[in-house]
């Protein structure tokens, strides 16, 4: 759809639409480029404090996956017009300004709409050095694939929505939905920062919706390369397996399955179903997906559980041709 709009002819636009990047990003000298990007969606737990900073450290996301600072945000709602009680609206709200305020940045305004179903996040204005940007469409050959978070985060919320798990099974998931990506970035870019010669991170994005395949793909396709997944590296949430198999599934996740099998997504036949669902899986706010020079692939994994990211691993690596393969 988005290729059937008018293409961006600003020389100042450094990145737009076309390689499906987390953030928007213009120029405006030679060493300053804003980052904007939004993101807002439906409830996935039932707090609503909880609900508005798990958007918030969603959006911030995409701001952190492009090696930028947050600067401001703005927020956007909508919001029931019945005997719903506006003071959940406002714990949403305050949840949101609870994360961002902990990204270091102030909700500065905001716009509500009527709307039967309420919907919250944020509109993120952040700084990046026009040198220094981090795409998620210039991954090189040679590369490994390194995640901070675990997976699994959506098929996990569906099974609380069902009533299947309770809120104490969820809370690992919520915890980590609610986790800032901003250590991960700072480790990431002070990797590349601190290298002796050429910057070591080439590529990075974060996973959400599309699930961890599907954002795979957004830079196979960006950066013109193939990718091998190993699907018994992937760190995944507890009986987010068992969730799968037994059918608990989001509809976005089997819509992404089917997505990468039209891709052109290999899975090995040892790989079993209910993990090919699970590395489809949409995510919410989930982790940080890095493509960095495979030699150093180990220190900065290292790097970043020094830091205070347990679950950085390396989970891939980026090959010359053009197959996806997950094995």
């Amino acid at each position: 759809m988005l290729g059937s709009l008018p293409p961006i002819d600003d020389p100042n636009v450094l990145v737009g639409t076309a390689t499906a990047d987390d953030a928007g990003v213009y120029r405006i000298s030679d060493e300053l480029a804003l980052v904007q990007t939004v993101d807002f969606f439906t409830p996935i737990v039932d707090d609503p404090g909880s609900f508005g900073r798990i958007a918030a450290a969603n959006a911030l996301s995409d701001i952190y996956a492009m090696g930028a600072r947050p600067l401001s945000a703005v927020a956007i709602a909508a919001f029931p017009d019945d005997e719903t009680p506006v003071s959940i609206l406002a714990d949403i709200l305050r949840g949101g300004i609870e994360k961002a305020r902990e990204a270091g940045i102030s909700v500065i305004g905001g716009h509500t709409v009527k709307d039967p179903e309420p919907k919250y996040g944020l509109a993120i204005t952040g700084s990046v050095h026009p040198d220094r940007i981090i795409r998620n469409s210039t991954a090189l050959a040679g590369d490994a694939l390194v995640l901070t978070k675990k997976i699994g985060t959506g098929i996990l919320t569906t099974a609380r929505k069902q009533d299947r798990i309770t809120d104490e099974d969820l809370r690992d998931a919520i915890r980590s939905m609610e986790t800032l990506n901003r250590v991960a970035s700072e480790v990431m870019v002070d990797f590349n920062a601190s290298a002796q010669r050429e910057r070591p991170v080439h590529a990075a994005t974060d996973v959400t919706g599309f699930g961890l395949v599907g954002h795979l793909q957004e830079i196979a396709r960006g950066s013109g390369v193939g990718i091998t997944l190993h699907s018994k590296s992937v760190p995944l949430f507890e009986s987010a397996l068992a969730w799968a198999q037994a059918g608990c599934v989001p509809g976005g996740s089997l819509a992404n399955r089917a997505a990468a099998l039209a891709g052109g997504v290999r899975f090995a036949q040892t790989v079993p179903e209910s993990l090919r669902i699970v590395l489809c899986d949409a995510q919410t706010s989930g982790g940080l997906l890095i493509s960095v020079r495979a030699d150093e692939a180990a220190a900065l994994v290292q790097t970043l559980r020094q830091a205070g990211v347990p679950d950085a691993t390396i989970v891939g690596n980026v090959a010359a041709d053009s197959n996806f393969s997950v094995i």
